[in-house]
């Protein structure tokens, strides 16, 4: 299991034109080989007219699914170069498709290599791209005067605070990477004189998104 990975939250599209040649890419986050084919055959029944329609997928903790192909275009012009600037960008669980509208001038090997992995770039950049985040939630419960104490080691180690009651006690939901849940841990009860009570609620992926916390279950 990875303890973070970055992958694409909202796929996008990027367009980039090349010596009047149109390239096309339309990018799409995936969970399994099946969603990848999938979105490829999609794509490809919409844009059914252009010249090529070019792919790359990779899926898997272990980069288990990892395909490219150049259809049609010369051999490793279009689809090594797409999986290149994937792997590049340390990005899973991510299909893209470049499709190409011929403009009637031949680009090159060189041409064809810098305007495929440009494709790739553009519709990334025109994507959500987050870093997912294996940790816990930790539930800490403590007494009014640790309250300040809690929310410094919040501040100071960005962890997200999912929610927080204030009753007769103070009870907050703080999610902790996997890495940091003993460090965590020793420092709220320090921080506290052993007044806290801490305890694990569940495993989890998370994210910070547009200062939002999204929780998600795989």
């Amino acid at each position: 299991m990875l303890s973070r990975y970055k992958t694409v939250y909202e796929g996008g599209e990027g367009e980039l034109i090349e010596k009047k040649s149109r390239f096309i890419a339309t990018v799409k986050p995936v969970k399994t080989e099946e969603e990848a084919q999938a979105f490829i055959e999609e794509t490809k029944k919409k844009y059914w007219d252009a010249r090529h329609n070019c792919h790359v997928y990779s899926v898997g903790e272990k980069r288990e699914f990892t395909r490219c192909s150049d259809d049609g275009e010369p051999s490793g012009t279009a689809g090594r170069p797409m999986l290149d600037v994937i792997l590049g960008e340390d990005i899973y669980n991510v299909a893209v498709v470049v499709t190409r509208y011929f403009g009637g001038v031949l680009l090159g090997t060189g041409g064809l290599v810098r305007a495929y992995s440009g494709a790739v770039q553009e519709g990334l950049r025109n994507s959500t791209i987050i870093e997912k985040i294996h940790g816990i939630s930790l539930e800490v419960s403590t007494d009014y005067t640790g309250i300040g104490k809690l929310q410094y080691i919040a501040g100071e180690r960005k962890l997200p605070i999912l929610d927080s009651k204030y009753t007769d006690k103070v009870k907050l939901h703080l999610m902790i990477p996997d890495d940091e849940i003993e460090a965590v841990q020793k420092e709220i009860t320090e921080g506290t004189n052993g007044r806290a009570v801490m305890k694990k609620e569940k495993e989890l992926y998370f994210a910070v998104i547009d200062g939002e916390v999204v929780i998600f279950e795989d």
